[in-house]
This record gives C-alpha cells, structure tokens and sequence, in this order.
C-alpha cells in the first residue's frame, strides 16, 4: 500500500518548502531539507507549535501604562475619574513601564514612601506628607484596573491580560486619619468672627443644613422650592449638579433635600438679588471652594484669640479645623437636641432610601421643626458637652 504523503509541501531548487493554510493563516517557509520524509517531521513539529501557541500562548505583555490608559479612556464618564487620573499621573514615574505582572507590594513600596515623606513644591514651600487615607486611595486605582485586567479585559485569543491579581496591602487609616471636630458654640463664635463676610454666610448657612462644600458652593436659586403651607421654601439640589467639576454631583448619588431652619432661612433672604443665578456669589460666580487661603488664615487667628480671651491654649482640632466640620458640628447638634436617627440622616442627605422629592407638607414641617433645634444658643437649648483630650 502506498504512503500518504502530507499536504502543503512543495519543492523547489532541491528543498522542500511550506505553504499551508493553518487555522486561517498561510504558513509559508522552507523546511530546510531534501529529503521529504524529513520536510514531512518539520512541518508536523511546526503546526503543533502553532496549536499550542494557539491554545496556550503566552499573553502579550502589558505594561501598567497600557493598562491605566485603557481604564483612564473606558472610564472617561465615571465622577471621579479627574480623581484617578491624578493619583495614575502619580503612579506613573515608579511603575508606568513595568509588565502588569510585576505590580506588588515590592514594586509600590517606594511610591508609598515619597508620598508620605514631606518635600518641596515647585514654589519652595514644604508639602507635608500625605495620609495613609490618600495612599489608600491610589492603591484602590491599582487594584481596581489590575482587577480589570484579571477579569473583564481580554487579547485576541480571549485569554486575560493578568492571569491572577496580588494582594495589595492597604495602609493603617486610623493611624494618620484625622477625627471629626464639632464645634463648641464657643469656638464657632471665634471663628466665624474672624472669617471674610462671604465666607461668614457661608459658614453660618452651612452649620446649620449639614451641606458639603460644594452644595452650598453651587447652590442656585432655580433649585428653590416654595412651600406656600409652610410660608417657607427647601432647596432641591439635583443629584447631578456638577460640584469641583462637571461630573461631580451629591456624594450619594440621590437628589438633595435642602431644609431651611429659621438661622438658614435669614441668611437666605438676605442673599436675594445678589445673583439671578448663585445663591453665594463671589465676584459675580460661583466660588470653587471655602476651604481656600482665607479660611486657613482665619482659623490661625482664632487660635490665638482663643488663647488670648480663654488664657488657655486652642485644641489642634480647632486651630487646623475643616470645612467639612461644619457639617460634623450640625449632626452633633442634632443628636444633642434628641432628633431622631431616620430624621437626622434626611437633614444631612445621608442615605435612608427616601424619595426627597416625595415629602409631604407634614414630614417638611418636622423636619425644619428638628432643624431649628440645632440653632438654639440659649438656655433653652440642650447642653452639648464634647468630650476631648487635654494637650499635653
């Protein structure tokens, strides 16, 4: 019985060569010998090199730099994306060249030490270190877009771009995180004596809804909701509203309920016909942030006003006090007065899985009812007492 030769070879000046349609692709190339039983082992070895790389190839290597500039261009919607592609700026000089696979505690561990090491700006001022917290937050991104590569990316064989993610071992938070400082009413009287008028509305308005920053930044008159029951009105800030950039928006993603008790509801009326557009217009727009030069300067003057009226020197936490406060101090104030859970988490626009937009008449009044509890100064109001350590 005669032989079954093997398609594909042809000869040509003495030597066997290849052509051959393999999987959808032309295999052409000469098998370096004459002799056809020989050409015939050759071209064996060579489809089953080809089906193996075919079936278990070895991944194109991919460095973090391809990897974050996929997630940075896939993520372009997402709200804090400027976010991630600040702390990827950041990452890139230690391990924007290195494979995806190489990406480790080792690999990060000298990122994480220059940024908690204090250095010099472009300026010449001293930065201080950042806090565990901000290194954390840089971490997440790692894990994130190696989680991605593990997962969801794949190449042309549909194998993934990381066989497997490492552990990434996040920093302590308690350890550099600086707790939230209510303000006593003494305290906050100092203070906002010694901030700029605009930043003194602001401020008064803010301790008393529980906003964020930018809810009261870029708050607008066309988001006022007149309550003619109540002879009073609310703000409605739209989930989406912008904030730092235009993605931003309200922290939980819902709409945000604004009750105006009687402190905050003054302030607003005095703020009409300022702007036709920003309820806390500076220099004709709206301002990009409280917590700017003016209120650093300020709490430094407290400090020492403090010292000076009391002869006792201010805690830390009022002479480095944050924006963010404010709002601390209004749900302190609030569970002092004995408001109740589900009504303080309505008032500081935590979520509770209410409809905002759907509260009646009734449930607005016990809200702006709980609301005025926390602006009550006098005798009348509940003691708030805030337990804090004595400075060394």
């Amino acid at each position: 019985m005669a032989r079954k030769t093997m398609s594909g070879l042809y000869e040509r000046n003495g030597i066997w060569h290849i052509d051959k349609v393999v999987r959808g692709s032309r295999l052409q190339e000469s098998t370096g010998t004459s002799e056809r039983e020989e050409a015939e082992q050759y071209l064996v070895h060579r489809l089953e090199k080809l089906r193996q790389e075919k079936v278990y190839g070895v991944r194109q290597v991919r460095t973090w730099r391809e990897a974050a500039t996929r997630f940075l261009v896939e993520f372009k919607d997402q709200t804090s994306i400027s976010l991630s592609a600040l702390h990827i700026e950041q990452l890139d000089p230690y391990i924007g060249d290195l494979p995806i696979t190489h990406i480790d505690d080792g690999t990060l561990a000298q990122f994480i030490k220059d940024r908690q090491t204090p250095g010099k700006t472009v300026t010449g001022k001293v930065k201080p270190g950042v806090s565990n917290r901000t290194v954390n937050i840089a971490l997440q991104r790692v894990v994130r877009i190696l989680n991605l590569c593990h997962r969801k990316w794949r190449d042309a064989e549909k194998r993934p771009w990381l066989e497997s993610v490492p552990m990434i071992r996040m920093l302590d938070e308690k350890v550099s995180s600086r707790k939230p400082y209510p303000l006593s009413w003494e305290e906050q009287s100092v203070l906002f004596a010694e901030l700029p008028a605009h930043l003194q509305r602001m401020s008064l308005f803010k301790v008393n809804t529980g906003c964020r920053e930018q809810e009261v930044c870029k708050l607008r008159w066309d988001w006022e909701i007149y309550v003619p029951e109540l002879e009073t009105s609310v703000f409605l800030v739209p989930a989406n509203f912008g904030g730092r950039n235009a993605l931003s928006g309200v922290k939980n993603g819902e709409d945000r309920l604004v009750v105006l008790n009687g402190v905050a509801k003054s302030i607003i009326d005095k703020q009409r016909g300022q702007s036709e557009e920003w309820v806390f217009p500076y220099d004709g727009t709206a301002m990009h942030r409280m917590n700017d030069s003016a209120w650093k300067k300020a709490r430094i003057r407290a400090g020492r006003i403090w010292q000076e009226k009391y002869l006792r020197p201010a805690l830390p936490g009022f002479v480095s006090i944050r924006v963010h406060d404010l709002k601390h101090t209004f749900g302190r104030r609030l569970r002092a007065a004995g408001v109740t859970l589900e009504d303080r988490k309505a008032l500081l626009g935590h979520k509770n899985g209410s409809i905002t937009s759907h509260y009646s008449t009734a449930e607005l009044g016990q809200l702006i009812d709980a609301a005025n509890k926390a602006s009550t100064t006098d005798s009348r109001g509940p003691a708030l007492t805030v337990l804090r350590r004595k400075t060394g």
